[in-house]
């Protein structure tokens, strides 16, 4: 099966940087509001918000990956994301954004690799320039596996 030349991304805006997901993996964005604290949970796991008859888990991209130590809420909205690592008490996921995502097109020519390839900080599976854009993709896996830990904790 041949790869794809082009796929439909998302540039999500998050404190201090972007981060570059597949389209198809984001389900809705969403105005951030009542949001429910989760006892002794990681300073990244920001809490729970009520989506669609589900309690998803809600994190801050930036705070897990260092980009920041502590994200604002004003004006803030949710991404919500289609989990990807088959937990059938999470198959949503929420990631906290500051703005609206932004369509783009990316195709290998547009995504180029930027920084050390083999060392990322936490939750970072690439760090990559799309056109003039820095982006971090997320690694979506790890981040479910740390929040079902966190959650299970």
């Amino acid at each position: 099966m041949e790869t794809p030349r082009e796929i439909r991304g998302v540039l999500i805006p998050i404190t201090n940087g972007r981060v570059l997901l597949p389209n198809a993996t984001v389900a809705e964005v969403i105005t951030f509001a009542n949001l429910e604290k989760i006892p002794n949970a990681p300073e990244w796991l920001l809490g729970r918000l009520s989506w669609r008859g589900w309690r998803l888990p809600l994190f801050s991209f930036a705070i897990l990956s260092g980009m920041t130590h502590e994200e604002g809420s004003t004006g803030a909205r949710v991404a919500v994301l289609k989990a990807l690592g088959g937990h059938a008490k999470m198959p949503f996921i929420a990631m906290l954004t500051q703005g609206f995502p932004r369509l783009t097109t990316v195709s290998p020519e547009l995504l180029i690799p930027t920084g050390d390839e083999h060392h990322h900080p936490t939750g970072v599976r690439a760090q990559v320039l799309v056109r003039d854009d820095q982006a971090v993709i997320p690694d979506l896996n790890q981040i479910e596996a740390m929040m079902a830990q966190a959650l299970a904790a």
